[in-house]
Formats: C-alpha cells, sequence, structure tokens
C-alpha cells in the first residue's frame, strides 16, 4: 500500500468512529469536503501537510495520533 491510500483509510476510519461525513470537516475546519473525498479515496497523489494538519485539528486530534496506527507499518513508497 502506498503513503496516499493509508491516509486515505486512516482519515475513514477516523471519520467513521466519530460518525462524520466529509462534509463535517468542511463545515468544522473549513477544508472542502470534495478535497476529503479525494484524499479518502486516495485520489491525490500528494496530501499536504497544511491540509492534513488542519484536518487532524478539526478531528481534536494531533499528527502523531494520526500517524500512530498500524496501516502505516506496511507503506511501500
Amino acid at each position: 500500500m502506498n503513503l496516499n491510500e493509508a491516509v486515505g483509510m486512516r482519515l475513514k476510519k477516523l471519520l467513521e468512529e466519530k460518525e462524520w461525513k466529509n462534509y463535517t470537516i468542511q463545515k468544522e475546519g473549513g477544508v472542502p469536503r470534495v478535497t476529503v473525498g479525494r484524499i479518502v479515496e486516495a485520489k491525490i497523489k500528494i496530501v499536504k501537510l497544511d491540509t492534513l494538519y488542519q484536518i487532524t485539528q478539526t478531528l481534536n486530534i494531533s499528527l502523531k495520533e494520526f500517524f500512530d496506527d498500524p496501516i502505516f507499518d506496511n507503506v511501500t513508497d
């Protein structure tokens, strides 16, 4: 699995845990829902760090918490 796929899967999992939709990130944090959707679907090749930071702040977690997941142990690129 590549990094953008892992980021997308992690974000999807966090959204599901909170029972949030992509729109909630837009409403609460200002990141367009289309951008969130493209990240979740791994359609963005490079996720900007400032965008990911804005998303994690909206989810009320740190970047460390975001990346502290076993899914990132399988990243190959």
